[in-house]
């Protein structure tokens, strides 16, 4: 074979294999810029209920068009306890249904829309301003570069059809054997675990198929393989996470697995019924000036992708909770676990819409730390409990909500560097400014309480009157803080004119009590070592009360 002509298949199928993929990606993006909200709808609506989760993991994975992008958020989502094992089952049994909508959507005729629908696409995406319609065009520009990407790798594999050495390394994975079957299953397998994208390489088997290069039988058996190939994804995914996320992960392997295995043992009748189902002959040829294809058989591959997941759905849901018990014992929990601080994970990240949602779900944890706090130093304050050990509680939930705080800036960062709508952009910058408010308390908590400490050391302790104003002072900020709380629980945007009233009235009670004790200091029942150490610790009550107020401008959106 003459050189350039080697060099042109290979750039053709090179090139179209980055473009599909590149077209998967910006289809996958635009979607779920577009489908964000209804994503997090979704996600909170998976109950213990195995059928909603089936079809949550469904549409999901219609949505983002990447089953490996589902099933590693959902390995995800139970490394952070957010998910049991369970219904985690039930949503990937229903991903494995939503990403065959990829090769259904190549059946389309890809040479009539592809460029059109990537010219007209990239058009509305350069001149068009309004948001929505750009990332709508987005997803459209990907599924155009799908469509001219397949059929660059068509064009590419369509000479190698001429060649009797290429066809006959071919022929030796012909599955009309068990051997043969087991050769193909593993190719599929080999090839999508090295890429990583079952999307890509249905896409590689359907030009291939289209082309005549591999008939409807060999495309079948690369299929399956291919099914079990994806799973890698969710088992790198694992690594380094939870025993209850490894067993997620080895679900979705286990439940691929288990369909090959039994739809080989049928695997002639399996075919046959999927060209009666579909009502066509895969080996028709369709004959042309310029080349021979074959483009009954992409239908039949997709009805053959789509049948074997839909049958496994209906064989393995009914006992998906008899599934999380088996691989509770095959690979049950270490004895040792190391907490982590937040639930935040990168598996998160190609899921921007659920990663904000997670993210969120970390404020509220950082709002219910420092109303604990403020909880704990009241009983200390008030002598209550063990001194020694509500010092250390402390101190711990202080450090733990600097190591929080570093998490979520890194997390959210990294979402808002991506492609994302400008609502979650905003989303993401209240959560990093809340955050930070939020950190900031508890570092003026343990101010409070370094300055008691102080005064205990010195035996100065505080009086009787500057003690009861101080408690009163606490609960008023306290309460504050429960209010604020409440709101970013709530996502009260209405909040600011109370907030005004309430931190005006705690900054009059602060004055107050500072007017009382320097009237202490004055008739000599005050050292002035005492007055400085009391005074700071009113400062600090009033810096609390200062960011709990800006918490409420981030709300109401005037910061």
């Amino acid at each position: 074979m003459e050189s350039h002509l080697i060099a042109r298949m290979a750039f053709d199928v090179l090139g179209g294999l980055g473009i599909f993929l590149l077209g998967m990606k910006n289809m996958s993006e635009g979607m779920q810029a577009v489908a964000g909200s209804r994503m997090r709808k979704l996600i909170n609506a998976i109950t213990g209920n195995r059928f909603v989760a089936c079809g949550v993991g469904a549409l999901i994975t219609s949505i983002i068009q990447s089953s490996s992008v589902t099933t590693v958020m959902v390995v995800g989502m139970v490394n952070a306890e957010l998910m049991t094992l369970a219904q985690a089952i039930g949503v990937i049994l229903g991903a494995n249904i939503g990403t065959t909508i990829t090769a259904w959507i190549l059946v389309l005729n890809v040479s009539k829309y592809g460029l059109p629908l990537l010219g007209l696409s990239a058009l509305f995406f350069l001149f068009t301003k309004r948001e929505r319609l750009r990332y709508i065009a987005t997803a459209f520009l990907g599924l155009g570069m799908v469509f001219f990407g397949l059929e660059l790798m068509a064009r590419g594999f369509s000479p190698l059809r001429d060649i009797p050495e290429v066809l006959a390394w071919f022929s030796r994975f012909t599955p009309d054997t068990l051997e043969g079957i087991i050769k193909c299953v593993l190719v599929g397998t080999v090839i999508t675990a090295i890429v990583q994208s079952s999307s890509a390489t249905v896409g590689i088997t359907m030009g291939l198929a289209s082309t005549g290069i591999i008939d409807y039988l060999t495309a079948g058996a690369l299929i399956l393989g291919q099914n079990v190939g994806t799973t890698i994804t969710a088992l790198l995914a694992s690594l380094g996470a939870s025993t209850n996320a490894k067993r997620a992960a080895y679900a979705h392997t286990l439940l691929n697995i288990l369909g090959v295995i039994w739809v080989i043992a049928v695997f002639p009748w399996y075919m046959k019924g999927v060209v009666w189902f579909v009502g066509i002959d895969p080996q028709t040829a369709v004959y042309t000036e310029t080349a021979v294809t074959y483009p009954h058989t992409l239908k039949a591959i997709a009805a053959t992708h789509s049948g074997f997941n839909l049958l496994n759905v209906i064989l393995f849901l009914p006992f998906t909770t008899l599934m999380a018990r088996f691989l509770m014992k095959i690979a049950p929990e270490k004895q040792i676990r190391v907490p982590h601080l937040t639930i935040l994970d990168v598996r998160m990240l190609d899921a921007p819409a659920i990663g904000i949602q997670q993210s969120q779900k970390e404020i509220l944890r950082m709002s219910s730390t420092v109303a604990n706090m403020l909880s704990i130093f009241r009983d200390l304050l008030s002598g209550k409990g063990s001194a020694e050990q509500q010092q250390e509680i402390l101190f711990k939930s202080e450090t733990d909500l600097d190591v929080i705080q570093k998490e979520i800036v890194e997390f959210i960062s990294t979402i808002i560097s991506g492609t994302i709508t400008h609502e979650l952009m905003n989303q993401g910058r209240n959560q990093l400014r809340m955050a930070d408010e939020y950190e900031s308390i508890s570092d003026y908590i343990t101010n409070i309480l370094k300055l008691k400490i102080k005064l205990d050391k010195a035996g100065l302790g505080i009086s009787p009157d500057g003690l009861q104003d101080l408690l009163a002072l606490h609960d008023r900020v306290a309460g504050y803080i429960r209010f604020i709380n409440e709101s970013v629980q709530n996502d009260d945007e209405k909040i600011l004119m109370k907030a005004q009233i309430d931190a005006q009235a705690i900054t009059r009670r602060m004055k107050e009590n500072r007017s009382r004790h320097l009237a202490r200091m004055e008739g000599g029942s005050v050292s002035p070592i005492k007055s400085l150490y009391y005074v700071d610790m009113l400062n600090s009550y009033r810096r609390i009360k200062d960011h709990a107020y800006n918490i409420a401008e981030v709300l109401a959106g005037e910061k």
